[in-house]
């Protein structure tokens, strides 16, 4: 008994392999579909400055491939959101296109007061990703958010445990805690950063250096029933990517498909 209980808390100790370039770069808030309604979120992400990595076999590398990820979301009620990221693929410099997998999330954000200017909730992920974007195939998450809105600012706070549901390498569960401080220009156009720090694991928590850091200057723009969220980002710490471009492009999806969804 002892031996197993030695072996499961070396497992847990060992280090996660930096996972560079996400299929997600995105600090959570309030936003919600209307009950009823469907929404659509392309994420897409390119990494044209950094080095090549080399964590475990098989590992797909991030510089210079574009992933491309569709979120799906639908509005479950006013406090819950339901989403499917499908697929997570990526499309490689001869334009040749690699699915990876696929994630399922559940978002609440708290009821609150008419006129409230702050907010929390919660997020949890789970999904199956291939070999090529993670050694270990099942992982989830769950993030806290927070945030709030006064006058022209716009900060929030998302709080990350990353964990491992089934694989080969299992690791202490790890933290990450990802910042939105933003300031309106204009109704349409926001400007501001984001950022993005892991601070290490449940049984290494505060290895800032040793985890993936990540820093964007962004730009939130409404085009009325569309909506765009791009940014130019540094990676540092043990982030491979240097420079990491990304962009969120969010569409009328019901307007697409050609039907109004359900009422309000």
């Amino acid at each position: 008994m002892s031996a197993v209980f030695l072996s499961m808390m070396a497992a847990l100790s060992l280090p996660h392999p930096a996972m560079a370039a996400p299929e997600e770069i995105q600090v959570y808030m309030d936003e919600m579909d209307k009950p009823g309604h469907f929404g659509l979120d392309t994420h897409l992400n390119y990494v044209p400055d950094g080095v090549l990595t080399d964590d475990y076999p098989g590992q797909q590398q991030s510089l210079r491939r574009l992933r491309i990820t569709p979120e799906f979301s639908y509005g479950i009620t006013h406090n819950f959101e339901a989403g499917l990221y499908l697929p997570l693929a990526t499309l490689d410099g001869q334009g040749r296109l690699d699915p990876g997998g696929l994630k399922a999330r559940l978002k609440f954000i708290a009821p609150r007061a008419e006129g409230q200017a702050w907010w929390w909730g919660a997020n949890f992920e789970i999904g199956h990703v291939n070999h090529k974007l993670d050694i270990n195939p099942w992982n989830a998450e769950l993030k806290g958010i927070v945030g709030t809105r006064l006058n022209k600012w716009t900060l929030a706070e998302n709080a990350n445990v990353d964990f491992v549901v089934s694989g080969p390498q299992p690791h202490s569960p790890e933290v990450e805690f990802d910042t939105k401080l933003a300031y309106a220009m204009t109704k349409a156009v926001s400007l501001g950063i984001e950022s993005y720090n892991g601070t290490g694991s449940f049984a290494h928590f505060g290895a800032v250096g040793d985890s993936d850091q990540s820093i964007f200057a962004v730009a939130d723009i409404d085009l009325g029933h569309w909506a765009l969220n791009i940014g130019v980002g540094h990676g540092y710490g043990t982030n491979a990517d240097h420079m990491i471009l990304k962009a969120i492009v969010s569409l009328p999806l019901e307007r697409i498909l050609g039907r109004r969804g359900a009422a309000d």
